[in-house]
């Protein structure tokens, strides 16, 4: 018999010998179990089932080297080993099984959050750095992208709230980019570290497409307002004249930020800084879209003054952005015939009260029905516009689907 030391030592080398097969079936059937019906296997079941598959490992070994198990020491230690091995994958194994989603989809894997440690708090929010990796690739089928759009994308500072789906994060740094830029088209992929790799086509045409059917764009040398963007409205006053248009481009004399180019750039060359690009304020031109009634009346005007209107606060939005501070998100979602409520009514399968989401509105093709009352029959083939927190959502989209 060797000394006590040695036979802890070959005691814990037979039983993770032995002990690696059980611990992988434990780890298998307690992943299965507590996936597919919900309910965990008792330890002790774990234990013994371990320990008969140690057995048998123990067994063959000790019919290749009868000397395997000649010390008490030895199988002792051996036999904690296995049980340590097994329960401990067991408990890894049951839950993994309660994490992992019933319904795996490509929409879930969608829903990944950027890496933790990218994130900086900026207040008591949240923000990520997107850095565009690799050189800007042209879009096939377009013209080329312009050296000055692709080092604007290449270089700019682009920061995006940090606790959205990646696949949302994609479509808004698209959505800005598009705006900023006026690029035709764009397609952008995000990794989990925030490195963006895009693809773009570049504008097309200039202030012609802004200009809307039955207007005219005129532009006049004014005082620019400091701010103005485009899409804001003004009222250009020349003489007795006042005609009422849209921004479509604006140029002043000072140079920081001081120009919105119909390619969505500034006038000093530097990409603009802001979601949409303002002027500076100071002497310069404007151009705006008008009737083409009204047109006529601007021609010609060696100055005019511009004043900016009012255009009201638009409430929707306040009520979106309390939603979301409250944790709420906004989602679609399409009832499939083999889903749990198609058939059903609102209230009588308690949508709120079980899922804690509330259904907004429904689309059909026959029309939308909005904020639909408890005896709404939900069929199948509907498309629900729903509200509630990301996991509730997640949980409702299981049901329907």
């Amino acid at each position: 018999m060797q000394p006590l030391p040695v036979e802890v030592l070959f005691g814990i080398y037979l039983g993770a010998l032995t002990g690696m097969f059980p611990a992988l079936v434990s780890w298998a059937l307690g992943f299965i179990f507590k996936y597919v019906t919900g309910v965990s296997i008792p330890a002790f079941g774990v234990v013994v089932l371990a320990l008969a598959l140690a057995g048998i490992n123990g067994g063959l070994l000790a019919l290749n080297d009868p000397a395997v198990v000649q010390s008490g020491y030895r199988i002792v230690v051996a036999l904690i080993v296995v049980l340590m091995l097994s329960l401990y994958a067991h408990a890894k194994g049951d839950a993994m099984g309660a994490s992992v989603p019933k319904r795996l989809s490509w929409r879930k894997l969608r829903d990944r959050t950027l890496s933790s440690d990218v994130v900086e708090l900026v207040g008591a929010r949240g923000e990520a750095h997107i850095e565009v990796v690799g050189e800007v690739t042209d879009m096939e089928g377009y013209p080329p992208l312009s050296s000055e759009t692709r080092s604007e994308i290449e270089t700019g500072e682009w920061r995006l709230p940090a606790d959205l789906p990646i696949s949302e994060l994609e479509a808004r740094f698209a959505d800005r980019l598009r705006t900023e830029l006026d690029l035709a088209d764009i397609s952008v992929s995000i990794d989990e570290r925030g490195r963006a790799s895009v693809v773009a086509a570049p504008p097309l045409s200039g202030i012609s497409k802004r200009v809307p059917d039955g207007k005219r764009a005129v532009s006049v040398e004014t005082l620019v307002p400091t701010g103005i963007a485009r899409g804001d409205e003004v009222a250009v006053v020349a003489g007795g004249t006042e005609v009422r248009g849209t921004v479509i481009a604006a140029k002043s004399s000072l140079h920081r930020e001081a120009a919105i180019k119909p390619d969505g750039g500034t006038a000093d060359g530097a990409p603009p800084t802001t979601a949409a690009p303002t002027t500076t304020g100071g002497d310069g031109r404007i151009t705006v879209a008008v009737d083409r009634s009204k047109a006529s009346e601007l021609l010609g005007v060696s100055r005019a003054k511009v004043v900016v209107t009012a255009r009201g606060t638009r409430r929707e939005f306040e009520l979106i952005s309390m939603l979301r501070r409250a944790g709420k998100r906004f989602r679609t979602m399409r009832v499939k015939p083999s889903g749990g409520l198609a058939g059903g009514t609102i209230g009588g399968s308690n949508v709120r009260g079980a899922y804690d989401v509330a259904v907004l509105a429904i689309q059909r093709p026959d029309g939308w029905l909005v904020a639909p009352r408890g005896g709404t029959e939900v069929r199948a083939g509907d498309e629900l516009f729903v509200v509630g927190k990301r996991a509730a959502l997640d949980a409702f989209e299981e049901v329907i689907a």
